[in-house]
């Protein structure tokens, strides 16, 4: 328990979180939708701006902000208010419920690699590649197959409304966030209302890669905050939201192959995250896996059952997807420390900040608005 009191362990709040800020957005434009709203932000939405811009810095959580910015600074200076990435707090989970409103158990997509009981495989979603083989799993896409959606951009842009993404992966792929800037300040030029929605990648991989509070970090969250700001000033008529999927922290980072006894309990590799592992387990070895588990990481992980999982609404509420408790193995191992458990030795090793536990620093993003008249 101390663990747990020391790390400042917050459960999601899925009337408060990222999924709701894009049910604000739905709501907006008269289209129904796929749960509770973001108060604070409807109001901000009902003045009615010509063009509503959301930016999502991959890794940027309300701590990452109050620890490298000034005080006094941009972001600091705009936050309106701070709520809740998903479970898990990460970009796979997160940034499909901002864009489609649902909570993880409802779409599915529940975390970098996923178990598909369709196929019976370990898929990383968005790679497309078994985890297990490292071969590609074919050329469609088996997360849209089997849990495809309607996106927000989509909707509006099906009832007649005007809707952009600004991402490096949809047409007209910008590759860097100053080509990213440009594109949005082009789509909010044009006439009429509008929906944009943009992603950057940073500061999450250089954070990974360099730690969350690193000179190289910091260099870059003050450079994403020097270049918002200066596309603000540039902006008429527009509201301007900046938001994160998750934070990150520090870790110490282990492999799971270093554990012989606990993968000899295990039918497959673990899913999901290194900081919340998907476990299944032999039948016949439950006993022995508990107690393994629990001897090597139960100061720094919480042991769920399936069943409590499913009790807890960790992952969200709503009509689940069909395939959601399937997805699930016998155990969900979350972490309330600073340990995070990898199945590959060579990530393990390169990685120094990662994400996807129940801490405070992961679970909470900011909510920055700029209204630009």
């Amino acid at each position: 328990m101390g663990d747990r009191l020391n790390m400042n362990i917050i459960y999601p709040d899925y009337n408060n979180s990222i999924a709701n800020l894009a049910n604000s957005i739905l709501k907006k434009w008269g289209l129904p939708s796929n749960g509770g709203t973001l108060e604070l932000l409807d109001r901000y939405l009902a003045k009615d701006y010509k063009s509503v811009v959301v930016i999502l810095l991959d890794g940027m959580g309300k701590c990452i902000i109050e620890r490298n910015l000034e005080k006094t600074g941009f972001f600091n200076t705009h936050i309106a208010g701070a709520y809740s990435s998903t479970f898990p707090p990460t970009t796979a989970a997160a940034t499909t419920s901002i864009d489609n409103g649902l909570t993880p158990c409802e779409h599915g997509w529940l975390g970098w690699d996923c178990y598909f009981p369709q196929i019976d495989r370990n898929v990383a979603v968005f790679l497309n590649m078994d985890t297990e083989t490292g071969e590609k799993v074919g050329e469609e896409s088996v997360a849209w197959k089997y849990c495809g959606y309607s996106s927000v951009i989509n909707r509006i842009n099906s009832a007649g409304g005007k809707a952009y993404y600004v991402t490096p992966f949809m047409p007209p792929n910008p590759k860097t966030f100053e080509e990213e800037c440009e594109l949005i300040k082009r789509y909010c030029d044009e006439p009429g209302q509008k929906h944009i929605y943009c992603y950057s990648y940073e500061p999450d991989y250089i954070m990974h890669m360099t730690g969350c509070y690193s000179d190289e970090s910091k260099q870059m969250i003050s450079l994403l905050e020097k270049r918002i700001e200066s596309l603000t000033a540039e902006l008429k008529d527009t509201l301007v939201i900046i938001t994160a999927d998750h934070g990150l922290i520090d870790s110490k980072c282990v492999c799971i192959k270093d554990y012989p006894k606990i993968m000899n309990c295990l039918k497959r590799n673990p899913t999901i995250e290194p900081r919340a592992l998907n476990l299944f387990v032999k039948e016949e070895r439950i006993d022995e896996f508990k107690k393994e588990f629990t001897k090597e990481f139960g100061d720094k992980f919480l042991l769920l059952p399936k069943e409590e999982v499913i009790e807890m609404k960790l992952f969200g509420f709503g009509k689940e997807h069909k395939d959601f408790r399937d997805m699930l193995g016998d155990y969900l191992a979350v972490a309330i420390g600073d340990l995070s458990i990898f199945n590959i030795a060579e990530k393990a090793e390169r990685f120094i900040s990662v994400h996807g536990g129940l801490t405070k620093d992961e679970m909470i993003i900011p909510l920055i608005i700029v209204e630009k008249e």
